[in-house]
């Protein structure tokens, strides 16, 4: 089999490069899609206007002169002859074309045109002139040391030399039925294409392939789970469970019941359970997930609950911990990367004779030493920030455990059911009592003094902020607000009446969450941070929430941020910073509805913002996206179900293949 290795011109040093760009296969290579094209349209220079953009081509008339000026600035000079006539060139910091611009050379050239000087200032010179009036250019997302041109050329010579190995993952009656062209032309075309019309034609084919393919393994993974039959069928004590439930020192939401009752059905039944539980910011999830625990544990089998951090893991141990009885006769232990050794063995051994019913922690609930004597119920809390790998590996650490997920990012209905086809999905919308909404503002940077007003105001009551950047440090080409450089305007203002903090996600894990318990125990006043804290502890003391650059945010990453704070009886504000985007932003002054808002972002940026970063492990698609592609995964969906199902296509490779890339991962 080729390896991206053999692929001509790819050497050590390319291969690293393309490494950090996710790229390690043929298929990866070859599935790495341009994110946009440039349309090189050819001008009549005759017919553009002064100080115009300008695309012409023509031959190297005079020889380049190459003048330096300080450290890393030049210029170079010559004369271009198009078809419209002879024109000057000047192209700043190319030093390293002027040995390719021999006069005679074919070349394009775009900038931008001073008619008075008949001088075209340029901002890029390809070489080879244009072989019809218009081309359509590839741009790739690189990396630094690999160029656009360097990936095209490996892209193009992987097609070309190893077009037999690259997988076609729409079976063939599919193909057929939508004439879609095959997957080595529809790839040649979506990375040179000649035409905007074919290039929308090979678009929606190699979307539809992609979602075909992921919407086959969610639809056989809940086929699986409805054949198995090979859940857990557990008695559970009702009594027992609705004592504690009643010892609760607060009353159940209407949903909070409907998602506990859903969950018990569930552990109930000989069927696996395979269910997301989701929520509003601070609408209780949680709780829910602990009853669940409980009446797992009545059972007789453990339970395991993964955070994704160490600081959010103990906030769980110690909230289940005081609800506890000694009556209940539970053990709950916490395991983070932190447990000191000694703790850590007697833990290990716990789990393996069964005397810790409940452990809560990170990942380091799913290192290869830990083994479990019956675990029960697998509980994952903020699902999509754990790859799929890690959500199998702890679900593969048990008999036959049902699963639950937990998400804080709402999902709009139709597309968590497609989405999340081989899930239940219970949904608890309510707030619980006492939870006051926010007040939300939007203001310019030019009204920051009004905000320093309503942070001193906090301040004098004894109250705790947070501040969130959407940047760690200085980056020469950004001049969005970072950490450093609110702390010191922070410091400045605040510096006599607060102490004052950072945190970030770069931060090692001990560091981070040793700040996040002083900001917990108010020793520090105001929290300094990136979007790290859109998981994280409750201080019912924090009643502000302060965003620089809010216009860089998703909604649904801005309401993340605003429910960490209104978690205590005091009033709380939120005030978004921004010059641009105010009309998005006033969707926030209004609407405090998770389930609203998340709609609102998928009309506006689609599903991206809701699942974070690409953590998401199931969620990356390369070219398809399920909000503006959603007719067509509406169709893959019910086509790949109808493949999967028909007894004839059993023998076909392309099924197995599918089947296998499921099984094995």
């Amino acid at each position: 089999m080729t390896e991206l290795k053999d692929v001509k011109g790819v050497g050590p040093k390319a291969l690293s490069l393309l490494n950090k760009l996710n790229i390690y296969t043929i298929e990866d290579l070859v599935t790495h899609y341009p994110f946009r094209y440039d349309i090189l349209e050819r001008n009549d220079l005759s017919l553009i206007e002064d100080g115009e953009k300008i695309v012409i081509d023509g031959k190297v008339e005079s020889v380049p002169i190459l003048m330096r000026f300080k450290a890393g600035l030049n210029k170079m000079n010559f004369r271009l002859v198009t078809q419209s006539g002879i024109v000057g060139v000047s192209i700043f910091n190319r030093a390293f074309l002027k040995n390719q611009l021999i006069v005679g050379t074919g070349i394009t050239v775009i900038g931008k045109l001073d008619k008075t000087k008949n001088v075209i200032t340029a901002s890029d010179i390809k070489l080879g002139v244009l072989t019809n009036k218009v081309k359509i250019e590839p741009v790739y997302h690189c990396t630094s040391g690999l160029s656009n041109k360097s990936l095209s050329t490996y892209i193009n010579m992987a097609l070309l030399t190893c077009g037999r190995e690259i997988a076609d993952y729409i079976p063939h009656e599919y193909v057929e039925k939508y004439n879609f062209l095959n997957k080595k032309t529809a790839l040649n075309i979506i990375h040179n294409p000649s035409t905007s019309e074919k290039l929308k034609e090979v678009r929606i084919r190699l979307k539809y392939e992609e979602l075909f393919a992921f919407m086959f393994k969610i639809n056989y993974l809940k086929e699986q789970n409805k054949k198995e039959n090979n859940g857990l069928k557990r008695e559970i004590d009702r009594e027992k469970l609705t004592k504690f439930i009643e010892s609760i020192p607060f009353e159940l939401t209407t949903d909070q019941k409907t998602a506990v009752d859903e969950i018990i059905n569930d552990l109930e039944s000989s069927t696996r359970m395979n269910r997301l539980l989701q929520g509003d910011v601070g609408s209780g999830k949680t709780i829910v997930a602990f009853i669940g625990m409980i009446a797992n544990c009545l059972c007789g089998y453990q339970s395991a609950l993964m955070a994704p951090t160490e600081i959010l893991a103990m906030q769980h141990y110690l909230n289940l911990q005081q609800l506890l009885t000694k009556k209940m006769n539970i053990k709950v232990a916490l395991l983070t990367g932190s447990t000191p050794k000694k703790e850590r063995q007697e833990i290990y051994e716990g789990l393996k004779d069964g005397s810790i019913n409940i452990v809560i922690g990170t990942h380091a609930l799913i290192q290869d030493e830990v083994s479990y004597h019956n675990l029960g119920l697998v509980i994952t809390d903020e699902q999509h920030r754990f790859g799929v790998h890690q959500r199998a590996n702890l679900q593969n650490k048990g008999i036959k455990p049902d699963v639950l997920y937990m998400s804080a990012t709402p999902i709009p209905r139709t597309y968590a059911l497609t989405i999340f086809g081989d899930m239940d999905v219970s949904t608890i919308k309510q707030r619980p009592k006492g939870r006051q909404k926010i007040d939300t503002f939007v203001k310019k940077n030019s009204e920051i003094k009004e905000a320093l007003e309503m942070m001193y105001e906090e301040l004098k009551q004894k109250h705790q902020i947070y501040v969130i950047a959407p940047l760690i440090e200085d980056n020469e080409n950004s001049d969005l607000t970072n950490v450093y450089k609110l702390k010191d305007q922070m410091e400045l203002a605040f510096k006599n009446h607060a102490k004052i903090d950072i945190v970030h996600g770069k931060m090692a894990s001990g560091a981070k969450d040793l700040i996040m318990e002083k900001f917990k125990n108010n020793e520090v006043q105001i929290l300094i941070s990136t979007t790290v804290v859109e998981v994280g502890v409750d201080v019912a003391n924090a009643t502000m929430m302060v965003i620089f650059d809010a216009d860089r945010f998703g909604l649904s990453t801005l309401h993340q941020l605003r429910g960490r704070v209104g978690r205590g009886s005091a009033k709380s504000k939120c005030i978004l910073i921004s010059d641009s985007d105010a009309e998005r932003l006033k969707i926030m002054e209004k609407e405090d509805d998770g389930f609203v808002i998340s709609e609102e972002d998928f009309k506006l940026r689609g599903h991206g913002d809701l699942f974070g970063t690409k953590q998401s492990g199931d969620m990356s698609f390369k070219i398809a996206n399920i909000r503006s592609d959603y007719k067509i995964l509406l169709q893959a969906k019910k086509d790949s179900l109808e493949y999967l199902l028909n007894k004839d296509t059993d023998d076909d490779l392309l099924k197995k293949k599918l089947i296998t890339s499921i099984t094995e991962a």
